[in-house]
């Protein structure tokens, strides 16, 4: 997952105020898909958040749109005629751990849970995009791959390769969100390859013995095809999680010229071969390293077989993003992973992840948000001897009793709103607003914001020259739709 020596600022407790419209008081929750509800042009219907939980994603009352631009309110203005990237969803990473946790609930439970989750009716949230692991990641309860073998043997036309770990619990609940949401996105990232292929013949660290870089290039083309043969679609890879960290367990070490080569010269001709059209996103890892990404794209014979480049945010600047695709703007950019802290406030986590992902990193064209791991039990497990012990879920899953904790809100924020298929637009900046917009494919138009200061931030939202004002508490979250 990622290093324990996470270098991002965490960000404080804010000071408790109602959020607020500048119609009044809150109403109940819609019982109706903010996507298929009839679009009420005239207003603006806020869901809202606050940092001491009073309102989580509440429906607010409609805020209406004034004829008259004589506001002197600062203005977040929002134009549809200006289009960046077409985003491919909002979701989590669907780890082991979690696949376990929830496929263990009571039928009905697991069922109306998986409904809320990845449906879109009522008050459903909407995931369409999930992470998997190829093999463990740190969150599950044991370290394995798909090709393990006794010390000292080796496999290297992978005679004993086999997924029969992932039908344990991953296969048979993937299969159970498909048929909820047949156009879900997956993405697959290992952690690390077999130890038998690795410089130090174990599951931490090491690097790819160049010797195996065509038996591990055949491993992803074998996961992909054994997954398709299950109904499932792997619709990319990242060739390793982290891949510049080599402390966690499971893990591995690739530098940027190795993963070029191994792309190159290995894996994209082994797609190819095999004719997969799974994208490959290169990196998987820290903002503070644009130049792994540029390394590889710079090649034209590896960039041929990427589609793009990954991010996470525990160390950087967002805008390193946006670097990369200044550089290479053929070349798409996702957000693939950041975690919440079991040590950290609901109020500062909300502020820090929607400042810095659902409106950082979509303004700096990734095509995709994802928050790290989708449930763990109480006890912040499962994980693997070394893994991730203070790693909060989105849902923290104690038999029949499931909370709901700050990431589950973060996403729910975008993910209930913006469909795949919307395409980010303009919206204008105001000091102590960060913000971002969409139209989704059935014409609505998103505006997501987060108030970062310690005050009320009165402003307007305009849209063809009306503005609705609005009104938002420190602390405080708020998806607009129109």
């Amino acid at each position: 997952m990622h290093s324990i020596k996470i270098l991002r600022a965490t960000a404080t407790s804010f000071f408790v105020l109602s959020l607020m419209t500048a119609c009044g008081k809150s109403n109940s929750q819609t019982t109706t898909s903010p996507e298929t509800s009839p679009i009420v042009k005239d207003s603006v219907q806020p869901y809202l958040t606050t940092p001491n939980r009073s309102k989580l994603l509440e429906r607010q009352p409609k805020v209406a749109f004034e004829a008259t631009d004589n506001s002197q309110l600062d203005k977040i203005t929002v134009d549809s005629a200006i289009q960046y990237q077409t985003m491919d969803g909002f979701g989590f990473c669907l780890t082991d751990g979690s696949a376990k946790l929830i496929s263990e609930m009571a039928a009905a439970d697991k069922k109306q849970l998986l409904g809320e989750l990845f449906g879109h009716k009522g008050s459903a949230i909407g995931i369409s995009y999930l992470r998997v692991s190829i093999g463990a990641s740190d969150l599950s309860d044991s370290v394995y791959t798909y090709d393990d073998m006794p010390e000292g043997q080796t496999d290297q036309n992978l005679q004993h390769f086999s997924i029969a770990k992932a039908s344990i619990h991953l296969i048979p609940l993937l299969k159970e969100i498909l048929r909820i949401n047949p156009s879900i996105k997956i993405l697959g990232s290992p952690w690390s390859a077999p130890s038998w292929m690795k410089s130090n013949a174990s599951s931490k660290g090491g690097s790819l013995l160049p010797q195996y870089y065509e038996s591990y290039a055949q491993y992803f083309v074998r996961y992909i095809q054994a997954m398709q043969k299950e109904g499932i679609t792997i619709d990319a890879i990242t060739p390793q999680n982290e891949p510049l960290n080599p402390d966690n367990n499971p893990s591995l070490y690739m530098t940027a010229d190795d993963q070029r080569g191994f792309i190159k010269n290995n894996l994209g001709p082994a797609f190819k071969t095999a004719g997969l059209s799974t994208k490959i996103q290169v990196y998987d890892h820290n903002a503070n390293h644009p130049d792994y990404p540029m390394t590889i794209l710079s090649d034209p014979d590896a960039a041929v077989y990427v589609d793009g480049a990954a991010f996470h945010l525990y160390n950087g600047d967002i805008s390193a993003l946006s670097e990369v695709h200044d550089r290479y703007p053929d070349k798409n950019l996702y957000f693939t992973e950041q975690y919440t802290p079991s040590t950290g406030s609901f109020g500062g986590d909300l502020s820090w992840h929607i400042s810095n992902l659902i409106v950082g990193a979509t303004r700096n064209w990734s095509r995709n948000v994802l928050e790290w791991n989708l449930a763990a039990d109480p006890n912040l497990a499962p994980h693997t001897p070394g893994g991730c012990t203070t790693c909060l879920g989105a849902l923290t899953i104690d038999g029949k009793v499931i909370s709901r904790n700050p990431s589950y809100y973060i996403i729910a924020h975008a993910s209930r709103f913006v469909p795949a298929g919307s395409v980010r637009i303009s919206s204008g900046k105001i000091a102590g607003v960060p913000n971002v917009a969409f139209l989704t494919p059935g014409g609505r138009k998103v505006c997501i914001a987060i108030n970062t200061t310690d005050h009320d931030r009165r402003f307007c939202l305009k849209y063809k020259n009306k503005i609705a004002p609005v009104i938002l508490s420190a602390g405080a979250a708020a998806t607009y739709v129109w």
